[in-house]
């Protein structure tokens, strides 16, 4: 079984190769934007016709959620135009598509976990990319699985985690907002989850589990109460502030509240899903 993967330097890339060897019955292909840079279609296509993938998971994203307000063009790109490529060269394929989503599709009105159907309001360019990118998925092959997750943080990449351990190295206070609620996701467990959708739907090849999925771990904190816990784990003593949102204005207005509701992912694909505390100590 041969899945690609995209976007093979970011968090999530970096996650799944850190998981591949643990299954040796996959050929796993990682590509990252030099091997294949999704906003060209003549290179999807290359690609593709190379490793006729049976899976491709698709981490490739823009995901600056501030400097997407400024660069609109670059984030629509690769959130929409690529993945428009990577859906179209799925379908010429058959090959079935896994595509990272975000909880800020939503504008954090709710006071209770999103479900799968509510509506999306997007108060971003990143959100609104994100979503227009779920769309055009939906309108041009029906074989995906477009999973929304949030706070996604590893010991890969760039993430809210590392930067507030590199600001605990060089400061002696640190303020974070504390009226900003969601639910931390470790990377390396989405990888898991992608290989297990993956496992799954290879021994169901007429499944009709397609569609769109929750994943984040279970629980919910503030940001302030994820940078204590990660301070906490670290054995890290610092004078942690907690500040409201208005204290520090961002130019992408975030959602209030974005936990997620894993009701659905949980059932389908039989998964038990740790509390974002217990991942977080694994790191």
């Amino acid at each position: 079984m041969v899945v690609l993967v995209t976007g093979s330097s970011g968090q999530l890339g970096q996650s799944l190769q850190f998981i591949a060897p643990n299954y040796p019955q996959i050929d796993f292909v990682f590509c990252d934007s030099k091997t294949l840079d999704i906003t060209n279609l003549e290179n999807c296509n290359q690609v593709f016709d190379q490793y006729k993938p049976n899976f491709c998971i698709n981490a490739a994203a823009y995901t600056a959620v501030d400097k997407a307000e400024s660069e609109f063009e670059k984030a629509f790109a690769i959130n929409v135009t690529g993945v428009k490529n990577l859906a179209q060269v799925s379908k010429k394929h058959d090959t079935i598509l896994l595509h990272i989503s975000t909880d800020f599709v939503f504008d954090g009105s709710k006071t209770k976990p999103y479900i799968e159907t509510d509506i999306p309001n997007p108060t971003g360019v990143y959100g609104q990319t994100k979503l227009d990118g779920e769309k055009v998925i939906q309108q041009i092959w029906e074989k995906h699985f477009i999973i929304r997750t949030s706070w996604v943080y590893s010991q890969f990449g760039n993430n809210f985690m590392k930067t507030m351990l590199r600001l605990a190295s060089e400061r002696d206070t640190i303020s974070v907002v504390n009226d900003q609620i969601g639910t931390p996701t470790n990377a390396v467990d989405l990888a898991e989850i992608l290989v297990k959708i993956i496992l799954t739907d290879n021994r169901q090849p007429t499944t009709d589990n397609f569609g769109i999925y929750n994943f984040s771990h279970e629980g919910q904190c503030s940001w302030y109460d994820f940078a204590k816990k990660i301070f906490e784990i670290n054995n890290i003593s610092i004078n942690l502030l907690p500040i409201p949102t208005t204290s520090f204005p961002t130019p992408a207005k975030r959602p209030a509240y974005s936990v997620l509701d894993k009701s659905k992912i949980k059932s389908i694909f039989g998964l038990e899903i740790n509390n974002w505390e217990e991942s977080l100590k694994t790191i």
